[in-house]
């Protein structure tokens, strides 16, 4: 049965640190997690918007897929290694500020667009686990929902971590911001990897 290794998979992918988790809990580290849910909101849209792309335009994209793919992994994977250097440079006392922006619906949503994690989760998930269990229009729209839900489910875990541990992380910022933003570029980089 592929509800076990799509569940499996969607897990793992989901709870490994990744750009939205990270950033998901160094919002919640700084802005705290009411302020945080904002930027998960937009996550969760477009992520929805993702899956249900990748649903109901697997069968007409897939000949594109290896063409987009490449140029979208090397976008995606400056703009997390941009991101990961902004948060290993970040100083304790603009913590608040320089996360300001990344606490937006907005910036949550067209974050999706260019996240590569995301995007082939989309792509695997879909193709390798859904397609062959239905192709129903009904029922692609509860995986894609599905999907979507562990998703988030990551986000506000890693959100609720780094709310709950936050005078540890306040006290330990500049290792934790270094590690956070080797894991980053970890990430970034192992998109490639799995090409």
């Amino acid at each position: 049965m592929f509800i076990i290794p799509l569940l499996t998979y969607a897990i793992v992918s989901s709870f490994t640190p990744g750009p939205n988790n990270i950033i998901s809990m160094t919002n919640a580290r700084s802005q705290g997690v009411r302020k945080t849910m904002r930027f998960i909101g937009g996550v969760a849209a477009g992520c929805m918007v993702i899956m249900l792309l990748w649903s109901y335009f697997n069968l007409v994209l897939n000949p594109f897929i290896p063409r987009i793919n490449f140029m979208m992994n090397i976008l995606g994977c400056l703009y997390m290694i941009y991101l990961a250097i902004k948060i290993m440079r970040s100083k304790p006392q603009d913590a608040e500020s320089s996360n300001a922006g990344l606490c937006t619906f907005t910036f949550g949503f067209i974050f999706q667009f260019m996240n590569p994690k995301v995007i082939l989760y989309g792509i695997t998930a879909i193709s390798s686990f859904v397609m062959p269990l239905s192709t129903s229009p009904i029922q692609l729209l509860f995986y894609s929902l599905g999907l979507t839900i562990i998703g988030i489910c990551a986000n506000m875990t890693w959100a609720l971590f780094g709310s709950l541990f936050k005078n540890l992380l306040s006290r330990y910022e500049r290792p934790f911001n270094l590690v956070m933003g080797l894991l980053l570029i970890y990430s970034a980089v192992s998109i490639f990897a799995v090409n």
